[in-house]
C-alpha cells in the first residue's frame, strides 16, 4: 500500500529537492518532515499537510489518498522546469521535448 510518506518521497525526488529545502519551502521543521517521511507512518496536522502540498505543487488530497485532482484553473506559479525552458532556444526546447517523448515511450514499453 502506498502511503503519505511514499507519495511525499516521490514528489521530493521528482522535484529534485532535498528534505532541508522542502522543510524551508513549507515552513516545517526538518525534524518534523523526517518524522512524516519515516517508517512510523506519521501524518502531519492539516495545516502542515497544506503547506507541504503547496511547496510540492500538488494537492493535499493527492498526498493523503493518491488520487489526483484535476484543476480547471491555471497554476499560479510556473515550475522551475518551465521557467528554465523559456530561457533556452526554440531548437533546444524542441530537442528536449522529443527526448522526453522518447523516454516516455521507452518507459511505457517496460
Amino acid at each position: 500500500m502506498v502511503t503519505f510518506a511514499d507519495r511525499l518521497k516521490e514528489e521530493i525526488e521528482y522535484l529534485g529537492l532535498t528534505r532541508k529545502e522542502l522543510a524551508y519551502k513549507a515552513d516545517v521543521k526538518k525534524r518534523a518532515l523526517d518524522m512524516y517521511l519515516g517508517s512510523q507512518n506519521s501524518m502531519p496536522p492539516a495545516d502542515v499537510a497544506v503547506r507541504l502540498a503547496k511547496a510540492l505543487n500538488v494537492t493535499v488530497e493527492y498526498l493523503v489518498t493518491g488520487e489526483k485532482y484535476v484543476s480547471t484553473q491555471q497554476p499560479q506559479k510556473q515550475s522551475e522546469i518551465e521557467q528554465n525552458l523559456k530561457k533556452v532556444s526554440k531548437e533546444t526546447q524542441q530537442f528536449l521535448e522529443t527526448t522526453i517523448q522518447l523516454f516516455a515511450k521507452y518507459e511505457n514499453k517496460s
